[in-house]
């Protein structure tokens, strides 16, 4: 593979919902380049860019695989990225450091929920578009429904390159609109037939023609003169479309039998930006780790080093590789660069390309080459690597919180230090998954994007690092506070031969606005408890509240003020006044209407326009309070809501039977509400019968 002109490369991810066949269509683009002899299936499980068992097991892509072919004097670099909404996280970490996107759109089911979710992606980094119309060859296609639905959910205009010759049943070919020349394919070959005498031709090209033309007063002043534009100037035209995002371009085909794959090459080649063109629309911008100033970067191979950590493999047998996108100068096996954002130099070794899970050696990677560095000590996803006497740091991807978490426990005693070791290797893997210890249930939370998510870190966890857990339902943070307003007097008096123990306080407690948390007021005046004594009443309060007194869970929102008490000269102590404290907030609690809260989140989902009364009616029935529905784009609605924790804790898995898998929801948590009495009830019953089972 020899080295290619900056002008020469594309970088582009491959998007679309899970089973639009992005996979297929990167092996399309690898076998007609000549980088496979011969195309895997994802029903066969021997793709290039599907490789890891979960991936195969499920027919889905997981996660995000990169691969390359040069293609007419041209180099593709290609992400195929996962469309499963679990996933969809990593997609947008690649569109970060891709210069276009091909967006693949099903001649069957059109735009689908996810789809839309990766087009706003696709905007935020002003990427320049092409969209595949696939899976023209099965039962029920229409390229024209395709179209419809594109303009529609993504409101711009689809411009056809080329269109099909029949559908399902009859596709049999596809015309050329650029050259007028129709083709079919015979064994991934294509061969040159008769152009149709077709409306569908003479219509699609006049619209192709009219677009063009309507960007230049040459053109239109000839056009409108009847005469036709040159290919010369159509593809012109394209071009300047396609980057200025003034239209989307649109090709079709058939991914699994190769048919319009080499045409959407060579698309992509005309409609996607080279490095250059991309550092136009969107400059090359970070800034200064050491003063904070902003510093813009030329995509050459002769300026200084400037790379982005977008993914990180924990590799079994190659251990930890690192893979980045370089975006100015050139990356070199044997070398030393700096990591700006950590601030720490690392030693580079070989330096290769990556075709799925398979390493290609390369001596060096220049600007909008995406390339894989093995074995880094102190870089992650989301640091940038550049050349220590031009520093320079990239703005970090955004990743979504996660939105649903378990309790995991090993299936063995003593797996504890293992589950973190290995998951921590995942975590550096996914940026989407999290795991911490909770201090208050004292269980290890594991948290992600859905049900599959979480499934797939832990068969992963079990496959690479031999440890096998199991799931549970988390325990909801639950809170006490009180309502009403008490006295109390806590008094604790020990006689034992020798000194005593002696503490006596009275306290007043009372409720305070939601949030506010705990307020410790000292109203002692005369000296009736000395000032020595007073912190040590405080911090028995403290620990007291921590405990709870209905169920055990930590008090708050409550003031309390200690405004009299006495001492004895000799037996008072710090001991007898901090359990004297304890004493009396038990005591006052009790008698201040003590009750429940709950913590509630703001929930809000997208689901489309035929689901929101099912979404609805189900957000009611969890105790759900529905704040408002507004229209998105694509015909889509977004409730927001607020709705207690206890009643999301499987929420991903219903909404995606509720909408058939088109719902997206996303939650943070918002404030503590009081538990309905008859709820409350039976969760303190079910603590006692815990504490009274765990003595």
């Amino acid at each position: 593979m020899g080295k290619v002109d900056v002008k020469n490369i594309r970088t582009f991810s491959v998007i679309a919902h899970s089973g639009a066949g992005k996979t297929s269509l990167v092996e399309a683009m690898l076998f007609n380049a000549g980088m496979i002899d011969r195309m895997g299936s994802v029903e066969a499980g021997n793709t290039v860019t599907d490789y890891e068992p979960e991936e195969i097991e499920r027919k889905i892509s997981i996660t995000s695989a990169i691969a390359f072919c040069d293609w007419n004097n041209y180099r593709l670099n290609i992400i195929d990225t996962p469309g499963f909404l679990n996933f969809i996280e990593d997609t947008r970490g690649c569109l970060r450091v891709s210069d276009g996107a091909v967006l693949i759109v099903s001649a069957i089911s059109g735009v689908k929920a996810e789809t839309e979710k990766i087009w706003k992606y696709a905007c935020e980094y002003e990427l320049p578009r092409i969209v595949f119309v696939n899976k023209l060859d099965k039962e029920n296609a229409s390229f024209s429904r395709a179209i419809g639905d594109i303009e529609k959910s993504f409101e711009t205009e689809a411009i056809p390159l080329n269109i099909p010759i029949g559908e399902a049943d009859s596709f049999s070919g596809i015309v050329d609109l650029i050259k007028m020349k129709a083709y079919k394919w015979e064994n991934g070959k294509r061969v040159e037939i008769e152009l149709p005498d077709s409306e569908d031709v003479n219509e699609y090209r006049k619209k192709l023609v009219e677009k063009i033309a309507e960007a230049d007063d040459e053109l239109i002043e000839k056009y409108l003169e009847g005469e036709d534009l040159s290919e010369e100037e159509i593809i012109r035209g394209i071009k300047e479309g396609s980057l200025t995002r003034r239209f989307l371009p649109v090709v079709c085909g058939a991914a699994t039998q190769n048919v319009g794959i080499d045409l959407l090459m060579d698309a992509i080649v005309l409609c996607l930006p080279s490095p250059e063109e991309m550092a136009r629309i969107r400059p090359i911008v970070g800034r200064n780790p050491k003063d904070g100033s902003e510093v813009t970067r030329n995509p050459s191979p002769e300026a200084p080093l400037s790379a982005y950590v977008f993914k990180t493999i924990a590799d079994p047998f190659a251990g930890k590789l690192t893979v980045m996108r370089v975006y100015s100068g050139t990356l070199r096996a044997d070398s030393t660069v700096y990591n700006a954002s950590t601030d720490t130099k690392e030693r580079i070794g070989q330096v290769s390309y990556l075709l799925g899970k398979k390493q290609v050696p390369a001596q060096t990677a220049g600007p909008g080459e995406i390339a894989v560095v093995a074995k880094l000590k102190e870089t992650n996803t989301g640091d940038t690597i550049c050349d220590e006497s031009a520093p320079i740091v990239f703005d970090r991807v955004t990743f979504a919180e996660p939105i649903l978490s378990y309790a995991i426990a090993p299936k063995s005693k003593g797996d504890e230090e293992k589950i973190s070791a290995g998951l921590h290797k995942i975590a550096e893997e996914d940026p989407t998954l999290r795991y911490y210890r909770d201090e208050e249930t004292n269980e290890l939370i594991l948290s992600g994007m859905g049900q599959v998510h979480i499934e797939v870190a832990l068969q992963k966890l079990q496959r690479k690092f031999g440890v096998s857990v199991e799931m549970k339902t988390p325990k909801i943070p639950y809170r006490e506070t009180i309502k009403g307003r008490a006295k109390a007097q806590g008094k604790y008096k020990k006689q034992t031969g020798g000194r005593g123990q002696y503490g006596d306080c009275w306290i007043e407690i009372e409720p305070l606005p939601r949030g506010a948390g705990f307020e410790f007021v000292d109203k002692i005046v005369g000296g009736v408890i000395p000032r020595q004594y007073i912190p040590a009443v405080e911090k028995g309060i403290v620990e007291a509240l921590k405990e709870g007194i209905l169920a055990g869970y930590p008090m708050v929102d409550l003031r309390v003020t200690l405004y009299d008490g006495s001492y004895h000269s000799v037996d008072s102590s710090e001991l007898a006044f901090k359990i004297a404290g304890s004493l009396a907030i038990k005591k006052a609690a009790m008698e201040a209407k003590p009750v429940l809260l709950e913590p509630i989140m703001k929930v809000e989902v997208i689901t489309p326009e035929d689901t929101l009364g099912a979404v609805i009616g189900d957000l009611n029935a969890k105790r759900g309070k529905v704040q408002g529905v507004e229209p998105q784009a694509g015909g889509n609605q977004k409730i927001v809501a607020l709705v207690p924790m206890a009643e999301m804790l499987t929420y991903a898995n219903q909404l995606h039977s509720l909408t058939s898998g088109r719902g997206l929801y996303t939650m943070e948590f918002s404030h503590y509400e009081e538990v309905p009495g008859n709820i409350a009830q039976k969760i303190i019953t079910e603590r006692k019968t815990e504490k009274e089972a765990a003595k």
